[in-house]
């Protein structure tokens, strides 16, 4: 638990046995919460678990991480309980090529969570960003594999108090205007993401007939955007998002003509849509 004296009352910590009572009783994919005060990574904790054979259905929470990584290898970081830093453990039973739809899944469990919760309407940049409706970054996923296990890791900006973010930055409590109840928003995603995880999982991971391709859609804010494509060796590609396809790849048509996805940094361009 964290010291008393270096409490904020704004960032009361996670009631570990209260949630954990709460999600597993009801729950058929969820095995354990596990909450910590301190950690590197939560992600490669349970990375090393999954190579360890540790069962589908892991949760990792952690009230302050350190050695955060995002996507592009980036630092992750937030203040001692000021924000939702949680990791899962599946092993999906799913084509390899459909894995990348785990990513963007998790996307929309968390933004349906935030939505219930908070009460706040936010989008999904595709791959993995959760924006508020200025277009500032609340949350972002970074998916793992280990062999057939797959970790992936949410870091949502809480109560994270403007300048301690960054300039692209934003957190729930300043868009919702109030406090929010971190523990009533890990609960409402480990749930949501429960549903849809199972259906995605139990149509052999289409994303089409599971419904999740068509939810996807409904939150994302890059298709039908035009996008600068900051590609992994450096290179930029200019477009138009016109579709997400069966394999989760971000369809862009340039100039050049019509290009599919796997990875890259987007940037919505401002003003211009399709």
């Amino acid at each position: 638990m964290p010291d008393a004296d270096s409490a904020e009352p704004d960032r009361p910590a996670l009631d570990a046995p209260a949630l954990a009572a709460d999600l597993l009783g009801a729950s058929s994919l969820w095995r354990s919460l596990e909450v910590v005060d301190r950690i590197g990574s939560t992600n490669a904790a349970l990375v090393t678990a999954a190579a360890g054979d540790a069962p589908e259905g892991a949760v990792l929470v952690a009230e302050h991480q350190d050695a955060g990584r995002g996507r592009l290898d980036r630092v992750w970081t937030s203040p001692p309980r000021a924000g939702l830093t949680v990791s899962l453990l599946v092993r999906p039973d799913v084509p390899a090529a459909r894995r990348a739809w785990l990513s963007l899944l998790t996307g929309v469990a968390l933004a349906e969570a935030v939505s219930e919760v908070a009460r706040v309407r936010t989008s999904l940049k595709w791959p993995n960003d959760l924006l508020a409706p200025s277009g500032a970054k609340l949350a972002g996923i970074l998916a793992e594999t280990s062999g057939r296990a797959v970790v992936i890791g949410t870091g949502l900006n809480v109560s994270t108090r403007a300048d301690e973010l960054p300039d692209t930055g934003t957190a729930l409590a300043l868009v919702a205007g109030g406090p929010v109840d971190r523990g009533a928003v890990l609960l409402a995603y480990l749930r949501a993401f429960e549903r849809r995880y199972l259906r995605w999982v139990g149509a052999l991971g289409d994303p089409v007939s599971s419904g999740l391709a068509q939810d996807y859609l409904a939150w994302c804010s890059t298709v039908g955007t035009a996008v600068t494509v900051t590609m992994p060796d450096g290179s930029a590609l200019h477009g138009v998002a016109e579709a997400v396809d069966w394999d989760g790849r971000l369809v862009v048509r340039t100039h050049g003509g019509v290009v599919e996805l796997a990875s890259g940094d987007v940037l919505h361009v401002r003003g211009t849509t399709s």
